[in-house]
């Protein structure tokens, strides 16, 4: 769509609005130099050639307005534009006597012009509009200002040109699948309703958002063929062997009313990244790098003993409900009800379950809503969008979260487990990985030849004591070797060893029952820090009774 497409469209959005009189003059000033800009104490709105209206103001030969409305945009990098209305209807007479008195200065300047020059005049009514931080839309026929709060202070602002504003309606392009639009562009809205007060200002839906949001996007998990899911998540890199994603598919999808799936299981094995591939395998994206308005992210902080990291609380300084991505999910399903919105929960059991998600949880199983505050009205987000003060959960939400077992995180009661369905995803193929791993990207062979014998060996004596190692960690160290050896030169047999203490051993802990797996550990890494490593852990052995490599 083009800039005038775009422009005629607002212009007409404008028209249609209630507010408008049949007879109000629409002044459309979209032109890039006369782009609105924003000053010390107001904006510059735009410039407005009036001449014609003011003379026939003067001479009585023209109908005084009843309605002006001042069409405007600004635009925020990288492609974001606001496009605003700013109406006077209320203060038109004194805006028609504001602009009657222009004139007759104008004229007289052109008077003055010509009896010191000799020449004809050359001053038009090129008006000039702003919006005082009083609420008022200021005009003149002359230079620009650079400062309202500075031509305040001196007394230029001529009383007989203010006329208060009665409202400013916006729209901002483009239409967005979430509430995640331009900082800049919302931050601007937000200071529009400063200058003039936030009641007076309003959000006009101009362009139709469904048109900005794929086919592939507005359709529901359950509707698409499991091979097809299972195809696109390998194809976005993953690694699912045990038919992981046929069973998170089933999990998340057998209740119309409930999606809640937990992910369980050892560190690095591909827990939250089956969740952030499967939510673009749904909505039809082909890389990972492609943005996806409807997946959310919420890492789960430990300090959490309250809904407040996840359904927001109103900020008393800010005056605004402020909106964590959890909210801004629920809200934005609830917006778009015909598409899948994934939220994932990252490492949900670093803090209390029952603490923070227990607000969240009874919905999810009752179906009641969410208490976010009690205002009689709906909030202004710090979004940008407005928050009611009860919202249920829509059942196009599918909630996913992660949690890892170990001594950082705390245990998740039966209350939880019984509400969501938990996939264990603790068993590894690395064989399998390292060949994935080589198709897509064949530069890292070397490296996999090298570091593959030594990786197996080690999981293969590591995993029974529940210190065995995912993906993340085997994809590290591939990398890392590849990167050492090319481009700092170093030997590979010692890249291996080096890796294998800095990425694999650190993991190592226990007591007389993993003494075997030391000393096949030992065997299996014939390499010389690996060995003394491991020979120091045995002597801790020996001497406490325990070992732990990370002390």
């Amino acid at each position: 769509m083009s800039s005038s497409e775009r422009q005629q469209q607002f212009e007409t959005a404008i028209k249609a609005l209630p507010g408008i009189r049949p007879d109000a003059r629409i002044a459309a000033n979209f032109g890039f130099s006369n782009s609105a800009r924003v000053l010390e104490g107001g904006l510059f709105a735009c410039t407005n050639n009036l001449e014609t209206y003011s003379e026939k103001l003067v001479r009585g030969t023209g109908a005084p307005l009843e309605q002006m409305v001042l069409l405007c945009v600004l635009t925020f990098p990288p492609h974001d534009e606001v496009y605003f209305a700013i109406s006077v209807r209320s203060d038109a007479a004194k805006l028609n006597a504001g602009l009657a008195k222009l004139f007759h200065e104008g004229e007289a300047r052109n008077a003055a012009l010509v009896a010191a020059a000799k020449k004809t005049g050359s001053i038009s009514n090129n008006v000039k509009f702003y919006i005082t931080d009083t609420s008022n839309l200021y005009f003149h026929n002359y230079d620009f200002k650079e400062s309202l709060r500075e031509a305040l202070a001196k007394g230029e602002l001529d009383p007989d040109c203010l006329a208060r504003i009665d409202t400013i309606h916006f729209a901002i392009w483009p239409p967005a699948a979430s509430a995640r639009r331009s900082l800049l562009a919302r931050s601007f809205v937000g200071y529009l309703g400063d200058l003039i007060g936030r009641e007076r200002v309003h959000e006009l839906r101009v362009w139709d958002e469904a048109g900005s949001v794929s086919a592939e996007m507005r359709r529901m998990p359950a509707s698409i063929p499991i091979g097809e899911l299972e195809a696109a998540v390998t194809a976005l890199g993953g690694h699912y062997p045990g038919g992981e994603v046929r069973r998170f598919h089933a999990a998340l999808n057998f209740l119309q009313h409930k999606h809640f799936v937990i992910l369980a299981g050892l560190s690095g094995t591909g827990k939250t990244q089956l969740a952030l591939k499967y939510a673009r395998a749904v909505h039809g994206l082909k890389t990972m790098k492609d943005l996806d308005p409807f997946l959310f992210i919420c890492p789960v902080r430990p300090e959490w003993t309250d809904p407040t990291g996840l359904t927001g609380y109103f900020d008393v300084l800010s005056n605004r409900y402020m909106v964590p991505p959890f909210l801004e999910a629920v809200l934005l399903a609830t917006a778009h009800r015909d598409s899948p919105v994934f939220v994932v929960l990252d490492e949900m059991n670093l803090a209390r379950v029952e603490y923070y998600f227990s607000d969240v949880l009874s919905g999810v199983e009752t179906g009641e809503a969410l208490q976010l505050h009690s205002s009689g009205v709906p909030l202004e987000g710090s979004t940008g969008t407005t928050v009611p003060a009860v919202l249920p959960l829509p059942e196009n939400l599918f909630i996913v979260s992660t949690i890892n077992i170990d001594e950082t995180t705390n245990a998740v009661s039966d209350k939880v487990l019984d509400r969501a369905m938990v996939i264990d995803m603790s068993a590894v193929d690395l064989a399998g990985f390292f060949a994935n791993l080589e198709v897509r990207e064949p530069a890292l062979k070397d490296a996999r030849t090298a570091c593959e014998p030594r990786l197996l060996a080690a999981q293969e004596l590591m995993h029974p004591q529940n210190l065995g190692f995912g993906y993340r960690v085997a994809e590290e160290v591939v990398r890392y070797h590849a990167f050492a050896t090319t481009t700092l030169g170093q030997d590979a047999d010692a890249t291996v060893d080096e890796l294998m203490v800095q990425k694999v051993l650190v993991k190592l802990r226990g007591s007389e029952k993993q003494r075997p797996m030391l000393t096949g550990l030992q065997k299996a890494l014939p390499l010389t820090r690996s060995e003394a490593y491991l020979s120091r852990l045995l002597s801790d052995l020996d001497e406490f009774g325990s070992f732990q490599a990370s002390r």
